[in-house]
């Protein structure tokens, strides 16, 4: 299975993708988008990161070979995101 950032479910293909702790040095848990010097780069609640995530659908869908709805993607993310590290 890929790894995926543990606050946004973006998939962590490359070096670049990975966040960066306090000492610059890459985190494996987040990505760039979410953490960088080690700290969270938005101040947001589970539910606002499953709606942000949902502007990125066609993005996803085209990646992924699905095609999945917003309600669709919906559902699936708000059953995803209590299971990841930032929202447990």
């Amino acid at each position: 299975m890929d790894k995926i950032c543990q606050s946004c479910a973006m998939f962590l293909v490359k070096d670049e993708d990975y966040g960066t702790n306090a000492d610059g040095s890459k985190n494996e848990d987040y990505c760039v988008y979410c953490f960088k010097d080690g700290e969270f780069t938005m101040d947001t609640t589970m539910e606002e990161m499953i709606e942000l995530n949902l502007k990125y659908l066609d993005y996803w869908n085209e990646n992924t070979g699905r095609n999945l709805t917003i309600e669709q993607a919906r559902e699936e993310l708000s059953k995803l995101f209590p299971t990841l590290k930032r929202w447990k």
